[in-house]
């Protein structure tokens, strides 16, 4: 898989950190203790500042013209302009005040700095950050919380600050969200400082909530059985890509599927039958399982073009993320139709 991680010439360092573990190919730093924010931004390469400047038009006769209307983006240490023509009420988020709106969040109390970078030019950042405590699926499966944040400099999309859930034996992201809970919320760059940290203490409203909710639910999804037939079918409408293919599920015309779908659906079976992580008391032939493999089938099996790409549709609203929340719906009627007795 290619990656898109920012490499600082003047440095001659790829902008990006892990703890003890290196991720995107082995580029980057790594560093043995979790630091602290100020550390973070350095040890990933983030401690550049982003300047807004008026767009200039030349015109045929030689004058210039300086925009009042249309702004660029740009960083002084590398000269590199990271967005063009941006509105007059965009605001530079700079990357100390994306950890500040971090370390607001919880209050500097307990939260762990494991990944940061940059992508392209710089021009999209990312951080995740474990909070403290954890999921626990039955006696022994725990699952890490995490806090995930981007944010861009090129005017393309608003900051990001989503709760991410892991699975520690597989490094699954369990994203989800619970009816009108949504797991993550956005903030427009031309909000002022404190619009930012009241979003901020709302995420850790969001991640308290979910967490709660998440072991009950997850916990319960671990105790009931799941046929293989019909891990095959939740696995089926769970990967539907359009209605036609729906309909063709819900006929029972499964010659009419494509080749393609067909071995998608059969590759996410595989990892629920053959991953290790999928045979434990708390996965293997339980509806906890099923979704597991799902969002397992994203996380470690399927190709992506890129990282950011793998990024894209695991966190941004992609294929990976709409399928695991597609998957999460399926599970939670299952387990309502199984006690009902009439899944079908």
């Amino acid at each position: 898989m290619a990656h898109n991680i920012n490499f600082n010439e003047q440095t001659g360092k790829h902008s990006f950190f892990s703890v003890k573990e290196k991720a995107w190919h082995g580029l980057g730093q790594i560093v043995q203790d979790y630091p602290n924010s100020a550390a973070a931004l350095q040890f990933a390469g983030l401690d550049f500042e982003v300047c807004k400047r008026p767009n200039i038009h030349r015109l045929d006769n030689g004058n210039e013209i300086i925009s009042t209307s249309s702004f660029y983006t740009y960083r002084p240490d590398t000269n590199a302009i990271l967005g063009d023509r941006l509105g007059k009420d965009y605001e530079v988020v700079q990357n100390a005040d994306a950890f500040s709106f971090f370390d607001a969040i919880v209050e500097g109390d307990g939260i762990q700095y494991e990944t940061a970078g940059a992508l392209g030019k710089g021009e999209k950042i990312f951080i995740t950050a474990k909070l403290p405590g954890y999921i626990k699926v039955g006696s022994d499966d725990m699952i890490e919380k995490y806090l995930f944040l981007t944010t861009s400099h090129d005017g393309f999309g608003s900051i990001m600050a989503a709760f991410t859930p892991i699975r520690i034996v597989c490094n699954n992201t369990l994203n989800a969200a619970l009816k009108n809970c949504s797991n993550a919320i956005k903030i427009r760059h031309t909000a002022n400082v404190k619009e930012r940290l009241e979003e901020a203490h709302k995420v850790m409203g969001i991640s308290n909530q979910l967490s709660v909710q998440l072991e009950g639910i997850f916990n319960q999804w671990a105790k009931v059985r799941i046929t293989d037939k019909e891990v095959q079918k939740l696995i089926q409408l769970a990967m539907v890509p359009n209605k036609e293919v729906l309909q063709n599920i819900e006929k029972g015309e499964l010659d009419e599927l494509s080749t393609c779908f067909k071995n998608m659906c059969d590759d996410v079976y595989e990892y629920n039958m053959t991953s290790p992580s999928q045979q434990y008391e708390t996965t293997k032939g339980t509806v906890f399982g099923t979704y597991n493999a799902i969002t397992g089938y994203f996380q470690n099996v399927r190709n992506y073009k890129d990282d950011e790409a793998k990024m894209k549709s695991l966190m941004y609203g992609g294929t990976a993320q709409l399928r695991t929340q597609k998957a999460f719906q399926l599970c939670e009627s299952f387990v309502k139709c199984e006690f009902a007795g009439n899944w079908s």
